[in-house]
């Protein structure tokens, strides 16, 4: 087996096919000296297994490994001219060590391997002397690794981790008038819990200047001001150097208590993956990781050293007998005994999913609830990546990556969303994403890849959607087609960009690595973090790369304090993005032309969306998820494209393609609903047509110029002339009196909206009904628009919080939305409150579990079925918790009875006759063609006289109260907040009224 099916496979057995005498040649260039911790393991032999980066492996079992001190063995091997080896260990019995399959990246010098963690700090202490022009490397430690004495001043500095919770620090230092050390500097070695120690030869000087790093990129610099440490023994703690310090760990008795064994280890098997998961050990300090180790199949053994009580293993062999046995770690190394064994059977390897095919019904029909698909639930441990920004956020701190929620966690609960009621799903952009903080899917890269850190084996997207149609449920599509991620899209532009792996920047960027291509899943095992940018930098400028002062200092600072450069941040003025494809300035004014054509921000590379080769690129992308089946699409951002530019070229080949793929019946219904950032709560935004949602759902008018970015410039300046007053009207979602008629829809774009105004008004129920009213004759159907009270992005008036008016008043919101006009749309979790009041977004400077974009996986945990939409057939655990929840009640009953009555999923409404001033309404839906006809008159919270209504009988579905109209008159009592009175008409027959639908909860009744 090569290197590279090695790795594949999870575990390394055979000797790599080539030459296999590298490893052995006398050392002529680069050394590396690797240690590795010995006493979580106890094998008797350990062997390194290796091959330089780009050269080829050691022949099976590799180099033995000999004796460096307490609990540490260590191997010393020529790189030649290699910066790096790949490596792995076993103990030459069939037990390996390869880093869960990945097999470990190491670099040149000292280089620790335990538990998993790569380091760099010599475990065997040996003082380092003071940095010179002709230092480059630490003395070798003494083989009882005691310390040589100084040559000159020493200093001992011990750095406290009790705020910092780092498990490597490195010292990065330079004595009074010497240089500084190489970045990230010489590692400091544990000491006792809690601290790290280092002492260092000072020469002549009698202080150091000193700053301390995890080298994975955080910093403690005393907040740029750098740590002055004496000769003598120091200590750093919380910020404060105290000199002439007495030993912290003096008195402190060694840890030899190891901790409590694993418990009710359990292994479950899904096709050829299996989830191992324990109960928590106990330690007299702290368990810090626990020991898996395998062993089964064909591939020999394994041991895997993780951070949590959860384990998934996955690309094993078919039809195989696995057994798990784990151990729990502490800071102290010491190790328990192994667990009970745990023995699991692996099935088949799952089948490629087949193609979907759309639903096609009148996605009015179909409540939605909007998922943030990497925070709602994860089903896959092993795809969850926290990114660059992992400790800088507090995610690390709270085992939350940011991506954690996938496919497989989505589709374990469909069932949760079915049992509330909902048949459509909204999810975030699944495409494969760039960035630093990317886990929302709107920072997208390669557009014709879905990102891998959202699929699992058996549980692709494409499983996705077939499985929520098996449900009866659609899936809606988040798309993005006014920009890319910063760093371009791959297949049209990604550039290179300055960068400088120096004292300051060499956390951030990657090395290089040749024939690497980025999935956001690899991990580069000398950080500890995804492999994100080795590909995109360069410290000489490129042949072709036009950005203008190229390297050159700015008198910018990044957030750490460093200097930022020219050309190391994407910028449309910069001459980094060609014209062809990109934008070429910043966006001055919101509601101006240059909102749709320039950027919004240097995280979202903004298209040139009138060019040819951008509109092929994105139409190719979003073909492929039209033929996989998704049901409709929710466009990002659509107020930043021209409306021409939707009518000409992008709406116009979503419906070929579905028409193709779907025939036109099915076609017709396959939604489209745009994000038209209108953050006010007028009629026309600031008196902007170009930049109003309902302007979106109307095709243009007069012919434009051939030229698509020409046509982009007189469509906004004729509109911006015409003005809010000669803009069209319809009267598609008006009733004429009591009677339903056929809308006419042949100067409709192809796009409906998220409706902006109620959403900004949903501060209150009556504000968002009155505001409602007010832009539908404006809008071409306003029975589509897509009304919801928040979001991912804003709450009501443009809160930067998650709605938070109290149980009453969501109550009522929902009532509303559930009976007037549109589609009612949920944010996760607002049936339980969840987060109210949280900021919703504040980028990696906080923990993404303290905002509204928090995991909720853990409110749904357990075992649910739904019998029926908004029916629990049965549920255990949290998620019986969460269903028991007013609001959940609340949604379920309106969800019952909106899909029992036609004229409130379809219907047209009026206001005329209705008085009382409240939030009542009449709606009538009638088909012809199925003979469906339904009449019903609403009041939510408030009372109400229909006057002028038809004669008959009304039955209300949700108290079952009858009356009997003779007059043409119906007076309605307030049923209260939150309440509600629905009273259907009854026509006989298939429209007979239902009567009560459901039973009475906390509000409806």
């Amino acid at each position: 087996m090569t290197a590279a099916a090695a790795l594949t496979a999870g575990l390394l057995t055979t000797a790599p096919l080539g030459n296999t005498a590298t490893a052995a040649a006398t050392a002529t260039g680069n050394t590396a000296t690797v240690f590795y911790y010995t006493k979580t393991h106890n094998w008797s032999t350990y062997n390194l297994h290796w091959a330089p980066d780009g050269g080829s492996w050691t022949t099976v079992p590799g180099a033995a490994m000999e004796r460096a001190c307490t609990d540490w063995v260590k191997k010393t091997v020529d790189l030649g001219s290699a910066t790096g080896l790949r490596a792995t260990f076993n103990n030459g019995s069939g037990t390996w060590d390869n880093n869960s399959g990945k097999n470990y990246a190491l670099g040149t010098g000292v280089v620790t391997v335990k538990d998993g963690v790569v380091g760099s700090a010599d475990p065997c202490g040996a003082t380092i002397p003071a940095p010179s022009a002709s230092t480059s490397a630490s003395p070798a430690p003494s083989p009882s690794g005691s310390t040589p004495p100084p040559a000159g001043n020493s200093a001992t500095v011990f750095y406290s981790t009790a705020v910092v919770g780092w498990s490597v620090v490195n010292l990065y230092y330079a004595p009074a008038g010497g240089a500084w050390t190489a970045v990230p500097g010489i590692g400091m070695e544990a000491a006792c819990p809690g601290w790290f120690k280092r002492t260092v030869d000072l020469g002549s000087a009698a202080t150091m200047a000193a700053t301390f790093n995890n080298r994975l990129g955080t910093w403690d610099n005393n907040n740029g001001s750098n740590y002055v440490v004496p000769k003598g023994v120091s200590i750093v703690q919380n910020g404060k150097v105290t000199a002439n310090a007495a030993d912290p760990c003096v008195g402190v008795t060694p840890d030899t208590t190891p901790p409590s064994v694993p418990t009710a280890v359990n292994a479950t098997t899904t096709d050829t993956s299996i989830v191992l998961t324990w109960e928590p050990s106990t330690d007299d300090t702290k368990v810090t990781a626990y020991q898996v180790t395998r062993t089964g199949g064909t591939k020999g053994a394994s041991v895997v050293t993780v951070g949590s009580t959860v384990y998934s293993d996955a690309g094993l062999e078919p039809r195989t007998v696995y057994t798990y046995t784990v151990k729990a770690l502490d800071a102290a190394g010491n190790v328990s005994a192994a667990s009970a064994a745990a023995v699991a059977t692996t099935g088949e390897a799952p089948p490629p999913a087949k193609a979907g095919e759309m639903i096609g019904t009148d996605p009015r029909k179909d409540p939605i609830y909007f998922v943030l698909t990497a925070r709602f639930n994860d089903g896959d441990s092993s795809n969850n990546r926290g990114g660059s920004q992992d400790v800088r956020s507090g995610n690390a701190a709270n085992s939350d990556p940011m991506f954690r929620g996938d496919f497989k966690g989505l589709v374990q609960k469909l069932d949760y969303i079915k049992a509330l009621g909902f048949s459509a799903v909204w999810i975030t952009p699944v495409v494969l994403n760039r960035s630093d903080y990317d886990y929302h899917g709107y920072h997208g890269w390669d557009f014709y890849r879905v990102d891998p850190r959202l699929e699992s084996a058996g549980a692709s997207y494409q499983d996705l959607i077939n499985a929520a149609h098996a449900k009866g449920m659609k899936i809606y599509q988040d798309v993005v087609y006014n920009h890319s991620s910063r760093w371009g899209a791959k297949g049209l532009f990604v550039p290179t960009v300055y960068g400088v792996r120096d004292a300051q920047w060499f956390w951030y960027y990657d090395e290089k690595r040749d024939g690497f291509e980025y999935d956001g899943l690899t991990i580069d095992s000398k950080t500890g973090k995804s492999y994100y940018n080795g590909d995109l930098w360069s410290t000489a400028q490129p042949a072709g790369q036009t950005c203008v002062g190229w390297g050159t200092p700015t008198q910018y600072k990044s957030p750490e304090g460093y200097t930022i450069y020219n050309c190391q941040w994407p910028s449309p003025t910069s001459g980094m993005f060609p014209a062809r494809y990109y934008h070429q300035c910043w966006i001055g004014n919101w509601e101006g032309e240059d909102s749709r054509s320039c950027w919004l921000h240097d995280d979202l590379a903004d298209f040139d969306t009138e060019s040819a080769p951008v509109q092929n690129h994105l139409i190719g992308a979003y073909n492929k998820y039209i033929d996989m089946g998704v049901d409709g699409f929710r466009v990002d951002t659509a107020v930043h494209v021209p409306r021409v530019t939707w009518n000409r070229r992008f709406l116009p080949a979503i419906q070929q393609r579905v028409t193709q793929d779907w025939g036109p019946e099915k076609a017709q219904n396959f939604f489209v609903f745009g994000e038209v950032g209108a953050f006010v709560n007028d009629k026309w935004n600031r008196g902007s047509v170009n930049h109003s949602a309902q302007f979106f759902t109307w095709k243009e008018r007069k012919e434009y110029a051939a030229a698509d970015v020409q046509a982009a410039l007189d469509q906004y300046n004729h509109e911006e002339q015409l003005g809010p007053g000669n803009q069209p009207t319809s009267t598609n979602a008006f009733l004429t009196g009591n009677t339903y008629h056929a809308p006419d829809h042949s100067k409709f774009s192809g796009m409906n909206i998220i409706d902006m105004r109620m959403h900004m008004n949903f501060g209150d129920a009556h504000n968002a009904f009155f505001n409602g009213k007010d832009s539908d004759d404006s809008t071409n159907d306003a029975t589509y628009n897509v009304v919801y009270v928040d979001s991912h992005d804003f709450g009501p008036n443009k809160s930067s919080t998650r709605y938070s008016g109290g149980t009453d008043a969501w109550a009522e919101n929902m009532a509303l939305m559930w009976t007037f006009r549109g589609i009612p749309t949920l944010y996760y979790g607002s049936e339980i409150e969840f987060q109210a009041g949280k900021q919703i977004d504040c980028g990696p400077s906080c923990p993404l579990a303290t905002t509204g974009r928090a995991y909720y996986g853990e409110k749904i945990a357990g075992n649910v079925t739904a019998g029926d939409f908004s029916v629990v057939s049965s549920a255990d655990g949290a998620v019986a918790t969460t269903l028991q929840q007013p609001l959940v009640k609340q949604l379920q009953r309106l969800n019952q009875i909106r899909r029992a009555i036609p004229a409130l999923q379809m219907g047209q409404y009026s206001t005329e006759g209705v008085q009382g001033g409240g939030m009542s309404f009449k709606r009538r839906y009638t088909d012809a063609a199925t003979g469906v006809d339904s009449f019903a008159l609403v009041s939510v919270t408030d009372a109400a006289t229909f006057t002028g209504i038809p004669n008959g009988t009304y039955k209300d579905a949700v108290s079952g109260d009858v009356k009997v109209v003779t007059n043409g008159t119906m007076a309605v009592a307030a049923p209260g907040k939150g309440n509600m009175r629905v009273y259907v008409l009854d026509l006989g027959g298939k429209n007979a009224a239902p009567g009560k639908i459901g039973a009475d909860g906390p509000y409806l009744k």
